[in-house]
């Protein structure tokens, strides 16, 4: 299998919004109530945000492709938290369910934090839904440690990660 990340570019909103809908959809039905989870896996709106940021070049966005599909989306930025700024902010990793657990995520992870350090970044930080027991190991399996900073978040709560770079 041929793995290649690139960052993303006009014309990728289709693909985006595709892979975080489907991502969220698998991911998130157990920590979510069916209405929340319907609102935040609307396909037009993500494609509308995606094509938003797209034109308005907000953010650092990456596409992995595995045999020339694309399968994983990840976008990082300044801190969005005014009391966070001077860190990067890691604002989604998505992957499509059918090639979880198979090594994707870690290498678009692997390329988001070599990017995040090129900028000069010595922190970087996520917020990930606390009952996301899935998503918390795989961070933590990449460094990242429980901060005490915690937020409500789509009806849920959210715990914020924080790795040294």
């Amino acid at each position: 299998m041929s793995v290649m990340i690139r960052k993303v570019m006009q014309g990728d909103e289709e693909r985006l919004a595709h892979i975080q809908t489907e991502s969220w959809k698998a991911a998130f039905s157990d920590i979510l109530d069916e209405e929340t989870l319907a609102k935040c896996a609307d396909i037009e709106k993500t494609t509308s945000m995606y094509k938003w940021l797209l034109d308005e070049h907000i953010a650092n966005g990456y596409i992995l492709f595995v045999d020339d599909k694309p399968h994983c989306i990840s976008y990082w930025d300044e801190a969005r938290d005014e009391e966070f700024k001077g860190k990067a902010e890691i604002v989604c990793i998505h992957s499509l369910p059918d090639n979880w657990h198979k090594g994707y995520g870690s290498k678009m992870m692997d390329e988001v934090l070599k990017d995040i350090k090129a900028a000069g970044y010595k922190e970087a930080y996520l917020w990930v839904f606390k009952d996301n027991a899935r998503a918390k190991s795989f961070y933590e399996a990449k460094g990242f440690k429980l901060s005490n900073h915690e937020r409500p978040a789509f009806g849920a709560m959210e715990e914020m990660y924080i790795k040294k770079l």
